[in-house]
């Protein structure tokens, strides 16, 4: 998969999570996160080493099972390319 569908996955979630106003802030920020870490780790010139990317996702994933079903689709959607592309 692109780096460009993994964008892609990460604009769908935040647009999920902000238009339901049941999420909480400290779950948006936590996919604020996550896009700010897919965008460092995308950028070459960025030292990505301490990167929480997978972790973070898992996090997001386990907290939407039962209350988000369709923002739990996008993440594990996003943890499945990520992990194609070696993350």
């Amino acid at each position: 998969m692109s780096e460009d569908r993994i964008k892609e996955l990460m604009q769908e979630l935040l647009k999920e999570l902000e238009a339901d106003e049941a999420v909480g802030d400290d779950t948006v920020e936590i996919a604020r996160r996550l896009e700010t870490d897919i965008h460092d780790l995308v950028n070459p010139e960025t030292d990505s080493s301490e990167n929480t990317i997978m972790d973070d996702a898992i996090a997001l994933e386990a907290s939407f099972a039962a209350r988000y079903p369709v923002a739990e689709r996008i993440v594990r959607e996003l943890i499945n390319n990520l992990s194609r592309i070696g993350i």
